[in-house]
């Protein structure tokens, strides 16, 4: 299937690994040039690197912190001034620590606030216009599947990561008659470094293996395992592609069926 995205310009946000990585490679592999940001030089270097090895797509990256607005200015600013106009925007974030409500204070829920929604506010104002002016875009958020099912221990990403799906929905209206999408994707326990490390984790406090807990967890999802990053990196592929047009506005999760819900 031809996506249609050679030359166009992604923005994907934390891409130095796990998800965000394999977003920034999917879609260089479809053809895109690539802006990637991070906040460890190291890390994201070698990321963009290895990306570089696969694809003959252009790709330029960006050292900064999702929570600081001007550097969100220039990120937006280097990426046209280098690839010209953001078509395609991945807002993604490192996840909110855990915790339950009695233990997280007022700097825990501003932290999050301000990282899990209004990054992903800032950034789209930022590339909206160039958007607009287009009559083409692309908005893609990747949140979790706690959006649609509330994971027990994880109070902080229950509640704002439904506020970004709700501020998605409205946009997704304001912006349809101008060609823009706006979708976002929910994926379950995939297989991402912050996945392995909770595993080994919780196997230093239990006694029982890495190996084994991700087993126990692996039962509990219908698919009988967890996912590869690259099964949610394929979804955004086709939601960033002119085959998905007609597709905005939705809530997507790529969890082996985890989520217990109808909608």
């Amino acid at each position: 299937m031809d996506f249609k995205l050679q030359n166009k310009t992604a923005l994907v946000c934390a891409s130095s690994e796990g998800l965000g990585k394999a977003a920034a490679l999917e879609l260089a592999k479809e053809g895109c040039n690539i802006s990637m940001c991070a906040r460890n030089n190291e890390n994201l270097e070698k990321a963009a690197n290895e990306i570089r090895s696969h694809v003959d797509s252009t790709i330029i990256t960006s050292v900064m912190d999702l929570n600081d607005k001007n550097s969100l200015k220039e990120l937006v600013n280097k990426t046209v001034k280098d690839l010209g106009s953001i078509e395609i925007l991945v807002n993604n974030a490192g996840g909110p620590p855990p915790g339950n409500f009695d233990s997280l204070n007022d700097e825990d829920w501003e932290k999050t606030f301000n990282l899990t929604l209004m990054s992903a506010v800032a950034l789209s104002r930022l590339v909206l216009p160039d958007m607009k002016r287009s009559g083409w875009g692309r908005i893609i958020n990747i949140q979790s599947r706690s959006v649609k099912s509330p994971v027990p221990g994880l109070f902080l990403s229950n509640s704002m990561r439904l506020a970004a799906v709700g501020w998605a929905k409205a946009l997704s209206d304001e912006v349809a008659e101008y060609g823009i999408t706006v979708n976002t994707v929910c994926p379950g326990e995939t297989r991402t470094q912050r996945l392995i490390n909770i595993f080994d984790n919780q196997a230093k406090v239990s006694g029982e293996s890495s190996k084994n807990i991700e087993a126990t967890i692996s039962k509990s999802i219908p698919a009988k395992r967890i996912g590869e990053p690259e099964e949610l990196a394929a979804l955004i592929a086709f939601l960033a592609s002119e085959r998905s047009g007609f597709t905005t506005g939705t809530v997507i999760q790529v969890d082996g069926g985890a989520t217990r819900a109808f909608f």
